[in-house]
């Protein structure tokens, strides 16, 4: 690996760590538990970010829980706006992780037919 090699590596690696920080449009929750996991959570956590990455998204910010409770309809993703409105898409596959990062995390639309749920939460009051 030479050093051109080196910094290429390190710039997407902070550009990855950024992701994992607060204060940004959109949040991305991977339901990583066991049954996400054995599903291929791992793989489609990867294939989103890798397209973040390739399209220079910036806005988004990524995390992990555990088991979310749908076994059935793993992986799960959750995408949490500022504005308080959440939508969950079950069984995502790389393919369909691309598409999310595309229509829903650039152009602000939610993928019909990956969608299994969305809801607005109350906003706080002061």
């Amino acid at each position: 690996m030479n050093l051109d090699e080196l910094k290429k590596l390190k710039e997407k690696a902070q550009r990855q760590v950024a992701l994992r920080e607060g204060n940004k449009k959109y949040r991305v929750v991977f339901s990583m538990g066991t049954s996400g996991i054995a599903a291929g959570a791992r793989e489609v956590m990867t294939s989103m970010l890798d397209e973040l990455d390739k399209r220079g998204i910036e806005n988004v910010e990524v995390a992990v829980t555990g088991e979310i409770g749908l076994v059935d309809a793993e992986p799960i993703i959750r995408i949490e706006e500022k504005s308080g409105e959440k939508v969950t898409y079950a069984k995502v596959n790389p393919e369909a992780a691309r598409k999310i990062v595309a229509e829903h995390l650039q152009k602000g639309k939610v993928v019909d037919g990956l969608a299994v749920g969305k809801i607005k939460e109350p906003e706080q009051k002061k």
